[in-house]
């Protein structure tokens, strides 16, 4: 069940990703989520990059806290996020690290892969990843030092 203080968020994906992203705009809309849908809008092979990138610069500018990124593995979509700086990208297929992430990390993308979880599980990764929130603490040093590193 999705109980989240997130009002509005950006999603990407590209042509392995695209179905699954459907039925993830469907969930958040039903749960009054705003989304912003950066594409794909087709099944077409594509350039996630360029998704990945659209995602991060929307969140930078700051039209929303956070997004959601999905390709067939997630994995390309992370990378490419994580290169951009105050984006903290995390590749979850398991509801326990989507909400560790959030808690711990500040996790502010979460990236999944259609063809590695199935619908069900990924809408239950959204929720467990959009209901949990930054505990702060000891991890703010953590999350300093990332930003930190961006410069080297």
């Amino acid at each position: 069940m999705l109980q989240t203080n997130v009002k509005k968020i950006i999603i990407g994906c590209d042509h392995g990703g695209y179905e699954l992203k459907l039925e993830v705009i469907k969930h958040l809309t039903e749960n009054g989520i705003d989304v912003v849908d950066v594409g794909t809008n087709s099944t077409a092979s594509c350039n996630y990059p360029d998704y990945a990138h659209a995602l991060c610069k929307k969140i930078q500018d700051g039209e929303a806290p956070c997004g959601i990124l999905i390709c067939g593995t997630g994995i390309g979509m992370s990378m490419t996020a994580n290169k951009h700086r105050g984006i903290r990208a995390a590749l979850c297929g398991d509801t326990f690290s989507a909400e560790k992430t959030r808690q711990h990390n500040n996790a502010n993308v979460l990236c999944m892969g259609a063809r590695v979880i199935g619908p069900g599980l990924a809408l239950d990764i959204v929720d467990a990843f959009l209901n949990a929130t930054f505990e702060g603490g000891r991890h703010e040093t953590r999350i300093a030092m990332l930003e930190q590193w961006m410069d080297q």
